[in-house]
């Protein structure tokens, strides 16, 4: 680096940062052949079930995840399904730990409001993504288990900062929005979601 000291030019030398670990540990080429697990998604924001396909390899010794396909035989949705592809797979294969991408589709927030599965309330479509995104990465060995203590904060501080909506009516705390007729008339019954509107009729339990 150069400076100008008393009208002279001086000469600094620049000591460089140690490079970050892993930084260019990413995947040059996809293999031919690679390992995966295909996991089925029912989920409340879309009409029907989606397929999802989580590919890895084994790279210095450890798996990791190398793309993702998500499929549906809804053919309107193929267009952000292919999205979310591209964009998630791009992330595994140039990221040495794509983790990060778990958060940031859990923190997306559907617009109509979620609904309680399993004992837990879903933000959106895209956070049961992650979900299943998490699940894969614990199957695989790639994401480290946390004791219960952290377990048990890490859930208490996401309590904190996703709270349920607050129950202002009967209405908003029973009935979610439909994907058949867009109307908020889709509610639980005998475990599962089924719109109470006479001319829709739409189940998921149906599909």
């Amino acid at each position: 680096m150069y400076k100008i000291k008393e009208n002279k030019f001086e000469i600094k030398e620049v000591k460089h940062e140690e490079p970050l670990d892993n930084i260019t540990d990413h995947i040059l080429e996809r293999p031919d052949v690679v390992n995966a697990k295909v996991y089925r998604l029912r989920s409340g924001f879309v009409r029907h079930s989606v397929y999802i396909t989580l590919g890895y390899i084994t790279q210095n010794g450890k798996n990791r995840p190398i793309e993702i396909f998500i499929n549906s035989k809804d053919l309107t949705k193929n267009a952000e399904y292919a999205v979310l592809t591209r964009l998630i797979s791009a992330i595994f294969r140039k990221s040495s730990n794509p983790v990060f991408i778990l958060e940031e589709l859990s923190s997306i927030h559907d617009p109509n409001g979620g609904y309680h599965k399993n004992g837990k309330y879903i933000h959106s479509f895209y956070s049961e993504i992650a979900d299943v995104i998490e699940q894969f990465f614990r199957e695989i060995g790639c994401m480290e288990e946390e004791d219960e203590g952290d377990s048990a904060i890490a859930q208490h501080v996401n309590e904190m900062l996703n709270p349920p909506p607050e129950k202002t009516t009967e209405v908003n705390t029973e009935f979610f929005i439909c994907p058949e007729c867009n109307q908020k008339t889709l509610k639980m019954e005998n475990g599962c979601l089924t719109c109470i509107n006479p001319e829709c009729g739409y189940s998921k339990c149906d599909e």
